[in-house]
């Protein structure tokens, strides 16, 4: 080997005439996560393949022995075939390697009008693509769910809490439906997001363009992107659909963790709302009666992970000049772990939900404590005319007395009512039930049940429509 002969051994080691550092090779090579795009490269690459034969840029020939071949190296990968080499640092270079060995130096004339840039931006949209649309289905399983039960517990009442103490009673399907509504709106963030997602940033190579016949728009159209990236110098530096995709994954998990914390406390001795299926749950290593809510604690858990690589994401581009830096390598394991553990919670939260056993009476119980018909009794007085916020103050000197006297509304004699508002009359009783309570909120999203039914039979539609 000659002074000037390059030693390197990279696709792109030409200008180089010592070997890379052994642990910069180990520090900077990406194959241990990215070979997930293979898939996405080899595909990519044939449609680019066959555009350059199209475009007359290559020979028809050279194109049929480059598409065999990969045909061939796709292969391999799917049968874990390809030992992984640190030396080829992503899988962009494994597969135009592997490419080489089997077909020659022809297999060098796929690279022609592009760059790694282009390309590893088009695998990574190709990629999220599909996870996206994986997520919106895993998001409709767990609304599937959530809708079935919450069709069975119209006239579950169980007590609606805000700062944790009981407010109102509630249907405990109008409470599913709460939830239902969110996924929704994450169904839909998925879907605006997609648009911006789905364009092409092949053809616009390193940084400047090609000056090369393309036809971008072909090759958009084959891959199935609703166009082409207008800018060459966005399209290699853009990763917004990186932090797009991954704050929509955060607010899915942040979402999935408010439930569980729901179901933490209601399967807890103390509430007893539920139980959750044994298949979710694990024991303790000494304390046998144990039934621990593990699966989600867990999701819980991991939802502050998934905030964590938004984060990372954000600071890891806020800082970067244009173009391309070497900084954007670390975008993929943030983002192949947000995919990765939102799809993972949304898979068990709706194989979760349909074995929720739920307990009526514990929860029609507890709805019926803490005075949760206090705000009835102040909406009867307005009835009669008195200005709300004096009936507040009324119904709020009742309670005094009900909590001096260890009583309820419903069980406080009319008699000790009269004594704070001799307007109080024996028809009040009608107004404390918790039933009455319920089913008085009959204003459209409100929780009376013939509301929530109407709200069920409007939910299942839209799901019949997806």
């Amino acid at each position: 080997m000659t002074k000037d002969t390059p030693s390197s051994g990279k696709l792109w080691g030409g200008r180089f005439r010592e070997p890379t550092n052994a642990f910069v090779e180990r520090f900077t090579a990406s194959i241990h996560y990215d070979s997930r795009l293979f898939r996405e490269d080899i595909l990519a690459s044939s449609v680019h393949c066959r555009m350059l034969a199209n475009q007359g840029i290559i020979s028809g020939d050279d194109a049929d022995q480059i598409l065999a071949g990969l045909a061939k190296v796709r292969a391999e990968l799917e049968a874990g075939k390809m030992a992984f080499r640190l030396d080829l640092e992503d899988i962009h270079m494994h597969v135009e390697s592997r490419l080489k060995e089997l077909i020659g130096p022809v297999a060098g004339k796929l690279h022609t009008a592009r760059s790694r840039n282009d390309q590893v931006a088009t695998d990574l949209r190709l990629y999220l693509r599909g996870e996206v649309d994986d997520l919106n289905k895993s998001l409709f399983q767990v609304q599937l769910s959530l809708l079935t039960l919450a069709e069975d517990h119209v006239e579950t009442i169980l007590p609606g809490f805000t700062h944790l103490q009981n407010a109102q009673p509630v249907s405990l399907a109008h409470h599913l439906l709460a939830y239902f509504e969110m996924f929704g709106r994450d169904r839909e963030r998925l879907a605006d997001l997609r648009p911006r997602l789905n364009r092409l940033p092949l053809g616009s190579a390193a940084l400047a363009g090609t000056p090369f016949p393309v036809d971008r728009e072909w090759v958009a159209e084959e891959l199935g992107f609703d166009g082409v990236c207008r800018n060459s110098m966005d399209a290699v530096s853009d990763r917004d659909f990186v932090l797009e995709v991954a704050f929509a994954g955060a607010v899915i998990m942040n979402h999935l963790s408010r439930f569980s914390e729901e179901l933490i406390l209601w399967s807890s001795s103390a509430y007893g709302f539920v139980e959750l299926p044994d298949a979710f749950c694990t024991g303790s290593s000494i304390m046998p009666q144990k039934k621990n809510p593990d699966v989600p604690e867990l999701v819980r858990g991991k939802s502050g992970r998934v905030t964590g690589h938004l984060m990372a994401l954000f600071m890891m581009l806020k800082g970067l000049p244009l173009t391309y830096n070497r900084d954007m390598q670390e975008d993929k394991e943030p983002v192949f772990d947000v995919v990765d553990t939102v799809g993972g919670a949304l898979r068990l939260f709706a194989d979760l939900i349909p074995g929720l056993q739920i307990r009526r009476d514990r929860m029609a119980s507890a709805a019926a404590a803490g005075f949760t018909t206090a705000t009835d009794l102040a909406d009867y007085l307005v009835k009669k005319g008195v200005p709300f916020r004096e009936a507040h103050e009324i119904t709020g000197k009742i309670v005094r007395i009900c909590v001096d006297k260890n009583q309820t509304l419903s069980t406080l004699p009319l008699e000790a009512m009269q004594m704070v508002d001799v307007r109080i009359q024996a028809d009040v009783q009608a107004f404390l039930q918790v039933e009455a309570s319920v089913n008085a909120r009959k204003s459209q999203g409100g929780t009376a049940f013939a509301t929530v039914r109407a709200a069920l039979d409007t939910a299942r539609a839209a799901l019949d429509e997806d």
